[in-house]
Parts: C-alpha cells; structure tokens; sequence
C-alpha cells in the first residue's frame, strides 16, 4: 500500500508513537533501520513495515512512503529507508542472572548495559518504574537489537526484590568506597542492583540488599559511568 500524504491517519498514528504516553497506550514501539527491522523479525513482533521502497511480503501489511513522510516519523536526523512498527515484549518468567535497574535515565546507558547483558549472558533485567522507557528509540539503538534477547520486565523493585529473595537470590549493590570482590559470588544466584547515574541507588533499595560489591580502581578516578560499571560487574561474574 502507498502513502503520499503527510496528513494520512496512519502517518499521524506513526508519529504519536514517539511520545512514551502513545507508546504506552498503544502497546506499540518503532524500530529504525534495516538491523533493528531484521532482529524485530526474528522475535515476531512486527505488525507494520514502513518503508520508501517496494517490499512483497504478504504475511505482514507494508506501507510505501515518501522521503517526507519518513522524515516526519523518524527520530533519526538521516531517515533511515525502513522502519516497522512492533507490539511490546511480553516479559518471561525470571531465571539465571539479573540486574536491577534502580532509577537509571540516560537512554545511552540503558541500551549498552542491554547490549552487555546478552553478551555475558544474563537473562533477566528488571528495571524499575521511574526508569528511561525501555522502548526509548535511543535506548533500542544503543541496544544494537540485543533488546529482542533478553528477558526485561518492568516494575517496582520494591515489590519484585522480595519475590528473588523468595527464588533465593541475593540481592548485591554497587559501592564505590566499600564491598566485597565481585568475584565472590560468582556461583552464587544473584541479582546485581545499577543505580541512577548521578544518585546512585535509591535508599530504601539499599537497606534490602544482602551485600555490596565494589568496582577496583585508581584512587584519583572517584566513579564509574553506570553502564561502565555494570559490565564490568557483568564480566566478572561471566568469566
């Protein structure tokens, strides 16, 4: 099917779907670029192809736009040739190592610690509430497509830290100054807490938390970036 007009429903409906409130209603995200398209296949999420070139594909409807068109759906400053519009992953049940995501919000960072994640094979990431929304485009690019591998579930870490606890998971956060070697649970079942890039961890997240790990380094470097951090700790714990 054609589109020329930029007044046309379906290229309104497109373009609502870069607010977080639209996303969240509809249950719907975009993915941009040929990569991200072809790994959104893979998962079988994709319901809408949009694209400004012709595609047969008879299994999936498929939209033929303009470059104008493109330009006003994509968050990108290049259009990309072919998006697809994707229904929300549905989460799975929690199993082998977790991160919890307390408070993160920079998009960059969330995607990269995705992108680890699946990369030194943790299953789940759990990140709270007030976290950046995981269907953030930048959040989708940073991930590289590696958010169609993982397990993410959203919700409030307050209620899901009891229920690890219940599966016997230990609950370790991040420490700058103090805590054990992350070494040292490395057989263990754990589920490693990422706090907000500025604040940390919230405080009633860490009055619950069985033990700290902390991250060795030079003395004249006071932190590391969240998602620096985390995959470190990721690492560790894989190798």
């Amino acid at each position: 099917m054609k589109i020329t007009s930029l007044n046309n429903d379906k290229v309104s409906h497109w373009a609502k779907l870069k607010m977080k409130k639209f996303r969240d209603i509809e249950h719907l995200f975009i993915v941009e670029s040929e990569h991200l398209v072809e790994e959104a296949l893979k998962k079988g999420i994709v319901k809408e192809i949009i694209t400004t070139e012709e595609v047969l594909d008879d299994s999936i409807p498929v939209y033929q736009v303009t470059s104008e068109i493109m330009k006003r759906i994509t968050s990108l400053v290049t259009p990309p040739k072919i998006m697809a519009v994707c229904s929300h992953i549905m989460p799975d049940d929690i199993e082998g190592n977790v991160l919890l995501i307390d408070h993160l919000q920079d998009p960059g960072n969330l995607g990269t610690i995705i992108r680890s994640a699946v990369a030194f094979d943790f299953k789940t990431i759990i990140v709270s509430n007030d976290t950046v929304d995981v269907y953030n485009d930048k959040v989708i690019r940073s991930s590289e497509g590696m958010i169609f591998n993982i397990n993410i579930i959203k919700d409030d870490l307050r209620k899901m830290i009891p229920l690890l606890k219940d599966k016997g998971y230990y609950i370790i956060g991040t420490d700058v100054k103090k805590g054990h070697n992350i070494k040292e649970f490395k057989n263990h079942k754990c589920a490693f807490v990422i706090g907000n890039e500025g604040a940390g961890m919230s405080l009633d997240i860490k009055e619950v938390c069985d033990a700290f790990v902390y991250i060795k380094m030079n003395s004249s470097c006071e932190s590391l970036n969240a998602a620096v951090a985390s995959s470190i700790i990721m690492y560790e714990i894989a190798n």
